[in-house]
């Protein structure tokens, strides 16, 4: 399998597995058949785990745990987040602690690759249109983020727990690029990568997302890019595979997404299969985040990514359905 540069980190194949399915939150699996769905992807030479607590509870680690016994196959490297919110600066470390320690009980490791701060970022004096009275819950202030998150991640450096620190970038777009381009900055961040540039339910802010933005600010900066939503949560699939109410931000980018459903079939292509190649050719993105559950849905998404490129004509075929319909607040051809 092809490997990207992360950042100024390391090698990294150009497919991560990652936790969601493993954790089922994309449909139901077993766990036999997460591990082994685990284990053929290292075979197959994915190089990263991305995992987090939240993904099932903590079931995505466990499976790693029970798969590897906490001996990692040589190379492979492991993710894990924690949902922060906001909180005094002196209390985010032993916040990080505590869920970083559980993570690697279940993981059977000592340290894990990198630790994502896994909550939205916003300014001091923001206020969410929607959740308001819990957003401390879920969103991290922007002081809190610079007096409390960044000590913290250099802390647990220190301490041997973590060998870096990311975001994952679904916070504010100007908050995520400010944190991209400041002195202190993480080493990798996880951005929505998909062909309609939707962060879809996940995306709790009014202002237009800016995903292509992230990602460039992030490469100008050194900082590795993570793809994820590269289905967006299967609305760019045949089909969703879980009950969503019809209002859910997921169902209607799936009814927005039947021109690409059209488009794949007129190929005798797999729209999932296609979605994630067209990530995998998005300028600026060093690995796409995986969302399988299963053995068949894994080599189903290798055998894509061992195709190759897209070709550049099927990329503007599908720019030109029109799908992506972010406005920037930052034009795209911008040096940011």
């Amino acid at each position: 399998m092809e490997t990207r540069q992360l950042g100024a980190l390391w090698p990294v194949s150009e497919l991560t597995l990652g936790g969601g399915g493993l954790g089922q939150l994309w449909g139901e699996t077993s766990r036999e058949e997460a591990a082994a769905t685990v284990k053929l992807a290292v075979d197959q030479g994915i190089t990263l785990l991305d995992l987090a607590p939240l993904y099932g509870r903590g079931e995505s680690e466990m499976v790693v745990g029970e798969a590897f016994g906490g001996k990692l196959p040589g190379g492979v490297r492991v993710t894990t987040k924690c949902l922060l919110g906001t909180l005094p600066a002196g209390d985010v470390h032993p916040k990080f602690e505590q869920s970083l320690t559980r993570s690697l009980e279940a993981l059977k490791l000592e340290r894990v690759d990198l630790f994502f701060l896994h909550s939205q970022i916003c300014p001091d004096d923001y206020t969410f249109e929607e959740h308001a009275d819990t957003q401390d819950r879920w969103a991290t202030r922007w002081s809190c983020y610079t007096d409390g998150v960044i000590p913290a991640m250099e802390k647990l450096k220190t301490q041997g727990l973590i060998g870096d620190w990311g975001l994952t970038g679904t916070g504010l777009p100007k908050c995520i690029m400010d944190a991209l381009r400041a002195d202190e900055k993480p080493a990798a961040v996880q951005a929505i990568t998909n062909l309609m540039d939707s962060p879809g339910g996940i995306r709790m802010y009014e202002e237009p997302a800016e995903p292509r933005n992230i990602i460039r600010t992030a490469k100008n900066n050194d900082v590795g890019v993570l793809g994820i939503r590269a289905v967006q949560a299967g609305a760019l699939t045949n089909k969703i595979d879980r009950d969503l109410p019809a209002d859910h931000p997921e169902v209607k980018d799936y009814e927005k997404a039947k021109p690409f459903r059209d488009f794949c079939k007129g190929l005798g292509a797999d729209p999932a299969v296609l979605a994630h190649r067209y990530a995998l050719q998005m300028e600026g993105v060093d690995t796409v985040i995986l969302g399988v559950k299963n053995r068949q849905e894994l080599q189903q998404l290798i055998d894509a990514a061992n195709q190759g490129p897209l070709d550049p004509d099927i990329v503007a075929k599908i720019d030109a359905l029109g799908l992506a319909r972010q406005i920037p607040k930052i034009p795209l051809e911008a040096e940011l």
